[in-house]
């Protein structure tokens, strides 16, 4: 069957000059890979959060995420990682977003003021030697603070992950990644490239795999 060859519209119109959209796509392109390469620069601060991480599940605690919308989802997404399984098989990890249980978001909510909605659950479900991974762009939302806030009064540690307004948030944590953008999209990007490595690291700390035993090459025969 003969391939055909489709070409989109965007492309046709941009022949012969550079076309706006294509423009921006590369600028978007070009702005995210920048700040995924300045993210080699945590990779020291990055080693401590897996510490800690270890260290909170090693004794028998857990790990806490929450962030609200794009925030929401990663935060769901990387708790599944240690939860469920990340690179390979091994035991499930004690990970849990507070951005899941639907009916105690809206209770919470209904009852006391969105601004309380991860601070309640906390109190419900979280203590002393537990460690709290919090997703925030802005670092402004009254939730958030909420919930450093009453992290810090449980005993619970805290990891924030913000972007260059959220200098002050990043100040209540105990660790924190300041994303140098302001463009939520790109600080969301560079926080989940963090994030897998951190569920990555701890996956092989607690559980490393065995190297493969791969069959030696042989010597070549003398010609």
């Amino acid at each position: 069957m003969p391939r055909v060859a489709v070409r989109s519209s965007a492309v046709r119109r941009g022949e012969g000059r550079p076309h706006p959209m294509r423009t921006a796509v590369i600028a978007g392109m070009e702005e995210a890979g920048r700040l995924a390469s300045a993210a080699v620069e945590e990779a020291s601060r990055l080693v401590v959060a897996v510490e800690m991480g270890v260290a909170a599940l090693r004794s028998g605690h857990q790990i806490l995420f929450c962030g609200n919308g794009g925030s929401a989802s990663q935060a769901a997404h990387l708790a599944a990682e240690l939860s469920g399984r990340f690179y390979y098989d091994r035991p499930a990890l004690r990970a849990l977003a507070l951005t899941e249980n639907t009916a105690a978001l809206t209770a919470i909510a209904n009852d006391y003021g969105y601004e309380h909605v991860f601070e309640r659950q906390l109190m419900a479900l979280a203590g002393a030697g537990d460690l709290l991974v919090a997703l925030t762009t802005s670092g402004r939302s009254p939730n958030m603070r909420e919930a450093v806030a009453c992290a810090s009064r449980l005993g619970v540690r805290v990891i924030g992950f913000t972007g260059l307004r959220g200098r002050s948030f990043a100040r209540s944590c105990d660790l924190a990644f300041i994303v140098p953008a302001s463009d939520t999209a790109r600080i969301q990007e560079v926080h989940l490239l963090l994030g897998h490595l951190f569920c990555a690291q701890i996956e092989a700390e607690l559980f490393p795999r065995a190297p493969s035993r791969q069959p030696k090459p042989r010597p070549r025969e003398a010609q």
